[in-house]
């Protein structure tokens, strides 16, 4: 099999965490590259959901090796209570999950940060989760950040506390507040991270390089999508790493050339969680009755996610970005009711077409969705297995998008459940997807 990276394609939450735990299978390795615990995959495993924020969907098969790369940001404690809830499922977590020696940590200042940001924009707020990942990806950037080769040293810990002690408490003198924090557990609580985190720590670039050559798969994870790179989305209403393809090769250190394929995903509508534009959001009883159908409330804070009809405008220049080389659709099955569905080929700008998103974020604010409208197959979908069982409106709909986006679509979901899926046998890409 060969080496494939799975990238979401809209505003996130787009059902990545199904897809890679539907294509696992094929891989010996899946390995995340991006973000922190605010990403929410959601898996359902049986009769039970499961949410996970750090550790890659592929952890629910039993001897495929997970990987956090350096390009991620860590909470000890997130990380630690995920592991044990999934390992009330009966799963060895530590047997099968590595973490990078590079990747940085997650401290309770950050949070701590991230909430005095937020509260002091005000109405000008991002949406952020609250998590303190920005803070922890400024540090990063600013030279002064801990990485997890740093917690297996009580004195390297000491020292970096120190230095981040020094930052925040020179931002809480200027801004005027005061945030307690108890330093001293959080060098206790490192050190006993470190020793528990010790035999499951290694230089993730080597340890991938050796797999591959050895001619094992890797299914590279993302996390958040294309819409929140901190890049190539829409600025400021973004996350704080590369949630492209770019990432990949910076997260994981691994060279573009053993990346072998780029499959996109995206909703058969759109979402996204937070403030920023949204040009084809239904602000009424479609848009919520989208919302309800679709269980459109954020995986990791809850919140109401804002939907509207699928933008192909965005999903077009996702796949120019990442050289999306297929894309898996998923929900379809929330659009099953619909007599008539929309879809944004283009925007208007005052008297202007536009047919790709804007830099400027107040000229993508005033940008109104130019719609055409599909037939939709008001019958049930979710049984569908085969492309053939899938209404012939369906599968219109489905090329429309295709045929918007520029690139096939192998993948279909849907319902929720790993076999609530239609693979279409015809596309080249479909070879990805099977063990």
């Amino acid at each position: 099999m060969p080496n494939i990276a799975i990238i979401g394609g809209q505003w996130g939450d787009e059902g990545k965490g199904k897809i890679v735990d539907l294509i696992t299978p094929a891989f010996e390795i899946v390995a995340r590259f991006n973000g922190g615990h605010n990403a929410g995959h959601t898996v359902i495993r049986g009769d039970r959901k499961l949410v996970l924020h750090l550790i890659p969907s592929g952890i629910l098969h039993e001897g495929v090796l997970c990987v956090l790369g350096p390009g991620l940001v860590i909470d000890p404690a997130a990380l630690e209570a995920e592991a044990k809830e999934v390992e009330a499922l009966g799963i060895d977590v530590w047997a099968n999950l590595v973490v990078s020696d590079r990747a940085h940590v997650l401290l309770p200042h950050h949070r701590a940060l991230d909430l005095m940001s937020e509260e002091r924009k005000g109405s000008a707020r991002l949406g952020t989760t609250g998590r303190g990942i920005g803070p922890c990806y400024e540090d990063k950037a600013a030279r002064r950040g801990m990485r997890i080769a740093d917690v297996l040293i009580r004195e390297r810990i000491d020292l970096r506390l120190a230095a981040l002690r020094e930052h925040f408490e020179a931002l809480c003198r200027g801004y005027g507040v005061t945030r307690d924090i108890d330093w001293k557990k959080t060098a206790d609580d490192l050190e006993a991270f470190g020793a528990r985190i010790a035999p499951r720590v290694r230089d993730v670039s080597a340890l991938l390089h050796d797999q591959m050559t050895e001619g094992y798969s890797v299914l590279f994870e993302g996390a958040q999508a294309t819409l929140l790179d901190l890049d190539h989305g829409t600025y400021p209403f973004v996350t704080s790493s590369s949630a492209g393809i770019g990432g990949v090769v910076t997260g994981l250190g691994v060279p573009p050339q053993k990346i072998d394929g780029i499959l996109g995903i995206v909703k058969a509508y759109t979402t996204r969680v937070g403030t920023g534009p949204l040009p084809t959001e239904l602000q009424d009883e479609v848009g919520e009755a989208l919302r309800e159908r679709g269980g459109e409330y954020g995986a990791t804070t809850g919140r109401p996610r804002r939907c509207g009809w699928f933008d192909a405008v965005v999903a077009r220049y996702s796949a120019r970005v990442n050289g999306f080389e297929g894309i898996a659709l998923t929900k379809l099955d929330v659009l099953d009711p619909l007599e008539e569905i929309p879809v944004c080929v283009g925007y208007r700008y005052r008297n202007t077409r536009l047919d790709e998103i804007p830099a400027d974020i107040a000229i993508y604010e005033e940008c109104r969705p130019i719609y055409e409208n599909m037939k939709g197959w008001k019958t049930m979908t979710g049984h569908a297995r085969e492309w053939a069982d899938l209404p012939v409106e369906a599968r219109d709909y489905i090329r429309k998008i295709g045929d918007l986006v520029g690139v096939e679509v192998p993948l279909v979901s849907v319902g929720p459940d790993r076999d609530a899926s239609v693979i279409d046998n015809r596309a080249r890409t479909s070879s990805w997807l099977r063990a």
